[in-house]
């Protein structure tokens, strides 16, 4: 394999799967989002060493032009590029049409001229409120925010290019994904900050009672490095889950007893989604990744989530980020 780009390379994930990747022996090219302060997100913490492996591309998955040189000379395209901020899709949905729909079809596009590989990442946003536990890839898709219609749209518009043009695509579908980086918008960095924040007297949120399937930053960018050269993966969608569910209220508990320090919750009105909206359980089944993939999640059930809460409040406390936990991120 050539040369592989990564979308999204300066977000969460997406800087944790250029270090993989790098550190895996794959000539890597990044496309960060274009901004005029010089930033590349996420990229600007990791070992400067493994980033001079990296060649760096500012731009816009919106714009076609860019995209295509982007790909030029790439055999694999991992996107993660998306607008992902469920509130925010309330407010904006214009704005996710056009990153995570008409930026999905450009990078498809692009691949189609040159027959590059092309996986494509989805979320367990998608499937809604579950029929039925824990969640296989062949249930139902139901949106129940802008956000996961837009997702659900640029998965469908992937497969139909398999489909249509039998382009080489997959979907890999992390289920929540924690841990070192992740934004203040995401609910563990919202419980982490602010238990850690001496200023905030009670950590604020939204539904407590909700469940989630987290899987730590390790296990979700293995399974996406596992996919690179399986050519089994090709028109297939596949959950990266740890199969395990916990709720919000559990999640407090645990990363109060990790750092000795209990706080109150207090249910702010602006943080719970409508009820329509809201999604109560997700938990995924893992069987196809583990039999596709050969991918297993090393941080399993709720040993392996202590030890991952662990090391995401470690980032935390030495990043010294927690004075931002005050306002209330979309």
């Amino acid at each position: 394999m050539k040369k592989i780009l990564v979308t999204g390379s300066d977000g969460f994930i997406g800087s944790h799967l250029v270090e993989k990747l790098v550190l895996k022996g794959f000539s890597v090219k990044a496309f960060v989002y274009y901004n005029s302060f010089g930033s590349w997100g996420w990229l600007d913490k990791i070992n400067k060493k493994i980033l001079k492996e990296v060649e760096i591309i500012p731009g816009d998955i919106r714009d076609s032009k860019i995209v295509d040189n982007a790909i030029s000379g790439c055999d694999l395209v991992y996107n993660l590029a998306a607008l992902i901020g469920i509130p925010y899709s309330y407010l904006a949905p214009s704005s996710y049409l056009d990153t995570n729909i008409r930026g999905t079809l450009n990078i498809l596009e692009s691949a189609k001229k040159k027959n590059t590989k092309v996986i494509q990442t989805s979320t367990s946003e998608v499937y809604g409120n579950p029929v039925e536990l824990p969640i296989k890839e062949t249930h139902q898709l139901n949106a129940q925010s802008p956000y996961a219609a837009t997702k659900i749209a640029a998965d469908q518009l992937a497969i139909s290019f398999y489909n249509s043009f039998n382009l080489p695509v997959s979907i890999i579908r992390p289920f929540n994904t924690y841990g070192p980086r992740q934004s203040l918008r995401a609910v563990i960095p919202t419980i982490i900050s602010q238990i850690l924040n001496n200023k905030v007297e009670k950590i604020k949120l939204g539904n407590i009672y909700t469940t989630r399937d987290f899987n730590y930053i390790d296990d979700t960018v293995n399974g996406f490095v596992a996919a690179a050269k399986n050519n089994k993966i090709i028109g297939q969608t596949i959950n990266l889950g740890n199969s395990f569910e916990i709720s919000v209220k559990e999640v407090v508990n645990k990363v109060s007893k990790i750092t000795k320090i209990k706080k109150k919750i207090d249910s702010e009105k602006k943080r719970i989604r409508p009820k329509k909206s809201e999604v109560d359980r997700l938990c995924a089944s893992n069987m196809k990744a583990k039999k596709i993939l050969n991918w297993k999640p090393k941080y399993e059930g709720i040993k392996g989530f202590e030890k991952g809460l662990k090391l995401t409040i470690e980032w935390f406390k030495n990043e010294k980020i927690n004075e931002k936990s005050k306002n209330y991120n979309l």
